[in-house]
């Protein structure tokens, strides 16, 4: 899978999870760029996106996460 194919797929489930329809992720998009984007909604995000691709992240994953970058190679690595 593409990053450019999983961001759209990504914007989706954030749109979604945060109710917002202007949310345009990037690799570099952290969570203080996104309005609503706090630690509760992280943790739906992140569930949300483990039933999308049948993945699960440990704690210790998640909290290396740095921005949308990292969340989409974590997701690429785990569905290989």
């Amino acid at each position: 899978m593409e990053t450019t194919e999983l961001l759209e797929i990504l914007n989706g489930i954030f749109r979604k999870v945060l109710k917002r329809d202007n949310i345009a992720l990037t690799e570099d998009t952290t969570a203080h760029d996104v309005d609503g984007w706090d630690s509760l909604t992280n943790m739906v995000l992140i569930s949300e996106i483990e039933n999308k691709f049948g993945v699960r992240f440990t704690f210790r994953e998640i909290v290396k996460l740095k921005n949308v970058g990292d969340l989409c190679h974590a997701i690429m690595n785990k569905t290989k």
